[in-house]
């Protein structure tokens, strides 16, 4: 399946579950179709909604904004996803992701991965120190040095040359229990909660750097692609985001490695990156925040989820109000291989805004082409005010410890 490419995928699979749909029409004698019509591709079906419901824009937030989850620069990966070595590529210029913020009201950004040792420097000259108090660049896990046997103690020392540096925070990739292996390239997978790491979970702690972690994927990802799957397009578009099958650990197995993290060091502060990884079951993830009291959550690149669910997002917004982080797991245009709900531009923040300050009906969670995630649409949550400010920016203030 990999080998296909995203139009041969969906016309081979997607063609013939919807002409045997057509077929069964056809044979129905209540059937007013015509007998010679062709079967449709599901990539070509574009249904029009008829709902006639209002429509709000929100150009801008009502209060400042931080976004505690962009990429802005990217790491240099091994060919197995590893980020390896110290060089960092820019995605965009402070100047344009400025202009951007200014426009849609962001006080700042968070840039999660920043690099490490020369890479993080260059990320910090080029964003923090060029505008400071608008970009918070986050270090991230010295991989490259991982096979070294000191590693523990190399990875605790460079998190303090990097808070020494100005770096805000740890970012971790889901590289660590899915790419991460025992010789890079092969070998065993490396588990979420080797105790490899746990010197850096305690640096962190005593640096006062919260630890962004990524951890599995949506659990579709881990299920068989097939008519059952609701992210089939979006795994026919990128077959190799399944984990199903090989060596890849269950879904649930990742959760469970990484609460036994958050358990074993109760003064790191960790932030549960897309709504904790589990944003389709909510009360899962009220019960991981009920447990942990060191765990905060962040929304990014989820909102397709929270927004086909407003009730319960919405009890989930008002139990939790002081542990949830706005954020957008955005990257610069074009994006590479990221979905159109991760490039960021004007009109991905005002779909948030949206998401976030109204009760709008049936709206496309991610900018055109859609879907990018799965074939549904969503509602605004209508937060209230006092909750909005604690969400746009006062709990990532209190988080990265920046002032008020």
């Amino acid at each position: 399946m990999a080998n296909l490419n995203r139009r041969q995928f969906i016309r081979t699979a997607g063609a013939g579950a919807l002409g045997t749909i057509a077929t069964a029409a056809s044979a129905s004698s209540t059937s007013t179709l015509p007998p010679d019509r062709k079967p449709l591709a599901l990539e070509d079906f574009e249904p029009r909604s008829m709902l006639h419901v209002p429509e709000t824009r929100v150009p801008k937030p009502k209060f400042p904004v931080i976004d505690a989850h962009s990429h802005l620069t990217f790491t240099a990966n091994s060919r197995s996803g590893v980020p390896v070595g110290e060089k960092v590529r820019f995605g965009t210029t402070a100047q344009d992701a400025l202009e951007l913020m200014d426009r849609k009201g962001l006080r700042a950004m968070v840039n999660l991965t920043g690099g490490t040792g020369a890479g993080l420097e260059s990320t910090l000259n080029e964003f923090d120190r060029k505008a400071p108090g608008r970009f918070f660049s986050c270090t991230e896990p010295s991989f490259g040095q991982f096979l070294d046997s000191r590693f523990p103690q190399l990875q605790a020392d460079a998190l303090v040359a990097a808070h020494r540096a100005g770096a805000k925070g740890l970012k971790v990739l889901k590289t660590l229990g899915l790419y991460l292996r025992e010789k890079f390239d092969e070998g065993p997978l490396v588990k979420v909660d080797d105790r490899r790491f746990d010197p850096m979970w305690e640096a962190c702690a005593a640096l006062k750097l919260p630890v962004f972690i990524h951890t599995a994927d949506p659990e579709a990802f881990f299920l068989p692609i097939d008519r059952t799957n609701e992210r089939w397009d979006e795994l026919g578009n990128h077959p190799s985001w399944s984990f199903h099958g090989r060596d890849f650990p269950g879904f649930h197995e990742l959760l469970d490695a990484r609460d036994r993290v958050f358990a074993r060091h109760p003064r790191t502060t960790f932030v549960a990156l897309h709504v904790g990884h589990f944003a389709e079951n909510l009360a899962s993830v009220g019960q991981t925040l009920e447990r942990f009291p060191n765990v905060v959550v962040e929304i990014g690149a989820r909102i397709g989820e929270l927004g086909r669910q407003p009730r319960a997002a919405r009890k989930f917004f008002d139990r939790f109000q002081d542990r949830i982080l706005f954020g957008t797991d955005a990257v610069p245009p074009p994006g590479g291989l990221r979905t159109p709900q991760q490039v960021f531009t004007d009109e991905l923040y005002e779909i948030y805004f949206r998401f976030l300050e109204t009760e709008d009906e049936y709206f496309d969670y991610a900018p055109a082409p859609v879907p990018p995630q799965g074939r549904w649409r969503i509602y605004g949550v209508g937060l209230p005010d006092p909750i909005l400010k604690k969400v746009y920016h006062e709990n990532a203030v209190r988080v990265l410890g920046l002032s008020a």
